[in-house]
Order: structure tokens, then C-alpha cells, then sequence
């Protein structure tokens, strides 16, 4: 779903009438969790390499002499360097051929050096240098001076403006062809980081949901979920709660919440396993569903299967959400965003960020691929009372998609 600081999770005690009663749900024991990352095979500099080498590859297709890189998702996942972004510049600079260069200050060089996990020149500035003369400088040693240079599609305009001016007339064009064309596709390491991360989600999820009870808040129920993610071995990246009528807005509400007896619970949460994520969503009541809400968890639930049945390798990513969205529009939603109905896209790209390029959304016409990964996430919402979003992700295969965690069978088994 949507960036912000996310999701939690609580539970149905009861089935509606005519089902069989649930199994009481038993408090969450004082034991530690057992870590379940202890396996997980850290992006190797091997792998980066390969990466480099292929963006060399589309740099030369496309006429660029290199691509300037500022730190964030893409930096990390060419070089391994993990650094933050400042008023000082700190970047790479990938050559359509060549050892990359990490241009850094001078005294953030040892600091920059501990992640950088490739062979790289590092030059360094002073405070009373222009760090883009040092950027220019690495171009014309590596005799691509005369040639565009991208930058990725995050990178600031003052690290752009200041580019321009150090390098005269040089063209400067944006890189999201190239730096998209090898992050949209993840490798097998990826796929299992991100499966590794869903599995320590889904496994704090079980552990939360028991643990849930009447009058807690969001922040009781995060914290939970977070504690447990911890333990299990994942770094906590979001853990939103959106409980009652504050569960039909997709990122909430800033009035106070409770858990109460037949009302929504909507957490939607994720973590990090060596940098790579998980976005998991689950609706449940707390008590007893409504008719109303059990008929609507049911049409989220079938339009995940919907979006699942529709993503066909070649098929346009747009051609996902419109599949979704038609049915809804048969039983009475929208059309389109309007509400009642959906009114966020079905799905987002993700890997080593939650939200990557591209998405199931109307009129993306990017062809789905092997490697690929998306959230699934067709919620319903109804203003003024309550709403309800499943999300589970998947991956792309040469036979179709794959999901990361199953989606759950209903709202009374809303963990599976």
C-alpha cells in the first residue's frame, strides 16, 4: 500500500451465525521468538558487479557516457554503499565502461568505504571545493566527457543544475531506462531475501493477532508487531494499524482509535531482510462480522484473484488493475476511483524499496517479465464506516505469477 509508517493486526473470535465457533484464541507467550533469518544470503559483490556490467551494457545502447547515482535504493544496489543524503554530495558514477567512482567528502571517505562492497575509485572534496568539478573530472579521465550523462530519476536538482554547469553543454538526461531496466527484474538472491522477508511478516502476524484485545490503540498494536518482527529476525520497516471507520481511509485518520467489539482491524506491515522487503495487508473484525463486512472481504479476497489470474507475462501492467476494477464496477463500485469502491491502485512494484516502479495501475503499458515483483492489493473502501484491504505479494515466473505469503481463505481465518 501507500508509504507511511504502516499496518498492525487483531482477530475474529467468533464465526457469523450458522458457522462453527472458532478456536479461542490463546494470549502470545512470553518466549522469545526464534529467529528465522539466520540463512539469509546477503546480496553478494559478485552479483553487483553483474548489475553494473548490465547497466554498462544499456548505457552504451543508449548513447550515455555514465550515470550519476546519489545514495538511496539504486546506490545500495550497485554498490552496497549505505549512506544518507545531505547538503554535501555523495554519489557514484557509473561509466558506460570502467571502474565506477564514489565521489564522497573527504571526511566521510572511511565511513563511505565500510558498505562500499565493490571495486571503486573513491575521490574525495574538500569543503571549499565544488564536488561537481570533481565529478567532471572523473569523466574526462574516463574520456566520456563529451558524451549525455543520466542521472537516476531520484537524484536532486541541485546535484543536476550543478552537473550541468561543470560539464558546459554536455546533455543530461534521466537514467530510469537504464537503472529501471535492471532493478525492475530481481534475481533469484532478491527473490529469496523477499521471500525470507515475507515469511518473518506473516510469522510475526500470528504471533501479534492473539495478542490483541479490546480498547488497545494503534500504537499497542505496532508495537507488538514490531517487538515480534524483531525477534523473528526482520527489521521493522512499517507497521500501520487503521482500526473502525479510520480503516476506509488507505492511510488512515488522525482521530483517536480503539479496538471495539465488531469493528474493523486493518493492518497493513512489512520489514526488511538484508535490505530487501515485505508489504503484507490483513482485515479482520474484532468479535463478530457484519454481513456487510464479511460481502465485502469476500470481493477484496476475489479481487486478488482477479489481479493474480490477469498478471500474464507479456501482459500490459496496466491491463491488472483495469481487470479488478471492471469487476468491481459489476457489483456496484466506483466507476473508476470513486468511492465506495477502490480508490488506489491494485498493485506497486517492490524490492529493496516499498514502492519501485512500475504498478498495476490504468494505462501502464510496461509488459510484465520474468523477475518482476508487485504488491496485490485491491482493497474496498466505504467512507463513514470501515474498509478492508488483503495484500499478499508476488513474483513473476516464466509460467505466470507466484505469490510471496497466501493470501488467507476468510475473514473468520484471516491468518489462514
Amino acid at each position: 500500500m501507500p508509504d507511511v509508517s504502516r499496518r498492525a493486526f487483531a482477530g475474529s473470535a467468533l464465526a457469523a451465525a450458522g458457522l462453527a465457533a472458532l478456536p479461542v484464541r490463546a494470549a502470545p507467550s512470553g518466549a522469545p521468538l526464534a529467529k528465522m533469518t539466520g540463512d539469509a544470503v546477503p546480496i553478494t559483490s559478485a552479483e553487483r558487479l553483474q548489475r553494473v556490467a548490465k547497466a554498462q551494457a544499456l548505457m552504451r545502447e543508449r548513447g550515455l557516457g555514465a550515470i550519476l547515482i546519489e545514495p538511496g535504493a539504486s546506490l545500495d544496489y550497485f554498490t552496497g554503499v549505505q549512506w544518507r543524503r545531505s547538503e554535501r554530495l555523495t554519489a557514484a558514477l557509473l561509466p558506460a565502461s570502467g571502474e565506477p567512482v564514489i565521489v564522497t567528502p573527504y571526511f566521510e571517505e572511511p565511513s563511505v568505504r565500510e558498505s562500499l562492497s565493490i571495486p571503486a575509485e573513491v575521490r574525495t572534496w574538500n569543503e571549499h571545493d565544488n564536488p561537481f568539478e570533481v565529478v567532471a573530472g572523473a569523466l574526462r579521465d574516463r574520456k566520456v566527457a563529451d558524451r549525455a550523462v543520466g542521472v537516476e530519476e531520484t537524484v536532486r536538482y541541485f546535484a543536476v543544475d550543478g552537473l550541468g554547469k561543470a560539464l558546459g553543454g554536455v546533455r543530461i538526461e534521466n537514467a530510469a531506462p537504464v537503472v529501471r531496466a535492471c532493478r525492475m527484474v530481481k534475481s533469484a538472491a532478491e527473490i529469496a531475501l523477499m521471500q525470507k522477508a515475507s515469511d518473518v511478516t506473516l510469522a510475526a502476524y500470528r504471533h501479534t493477532w492473539p495478542g490483541i484485545e479490546k480498547g488497545m490503540t494503534p500504537a499497542d498494536i505496532s508495537k507488538m508487531m514490531n517487538a515480534a518482527t524483531v525477534q523473528l529476525g526482520g527489521s521493522p520497516e512499517f507497521a500501520l494499524v487503521l482500526l473502525g471507520e479510520a480503516s476506509a481511509y488507505p492511510h488512515g485518520s488522525g482521530k483517536p482509535q480503539q479496538v471495539r467489539e465488531g469493528e474493523v482491524v486493518l493492518m497493513d506491515c512489512g520489514c526488511t531482510v538484508h535490505g530487501y522487503q515485505s508489504d503484507i495487508s490483513r482485515t479482520f473484525v474484532f468479535g463478530t462480522p457484519s454481513d456487510e463486512q464479511r460481502k465485502m472481504w469476500t470481493q477484496v479476497r476475489q479481487g486478488q484473484e482477479i489481479a493474480f489470474r490477469a498478471a500474464r507475462i507479456g501482459a500490459a501492467a496496466g491491463s491488472v488493475d483495469d481487470a479488478v476494477r471492471a469487476q468491481y464496477q459489476s457489483w456496484g463500485y466506483g466507476p473508476g476511483y470513486r468511492l465506495p469502491g477502490l480508490s488506489h491502485r491494485t498493485g506497486h512494484g517492490i524490492g529493496l524499496e516499498g514502492h519501485e516502479p512500475v504498478n498495476f495501475v490504468h494505462g501502464e503499458t510496461t509488459a510484465l517479465k520474468p523477475g518482476m515483483c508487485f504488491s496485490n492489493e485491491p482493497g474496498l473502501y466505504a467512507p463513514g464506516k470501515f474498509g478492508i484491504r488483503l495484500e499478499d505479494c508476488i513474483y513473476m515466473t516464466t509460467e505466470g505469477p507466484r505469490w510471496f505469503s497466501t493470501p488467507p481463505p476468510s475473514i473468520d481465518r484471516p491468518l489462514g
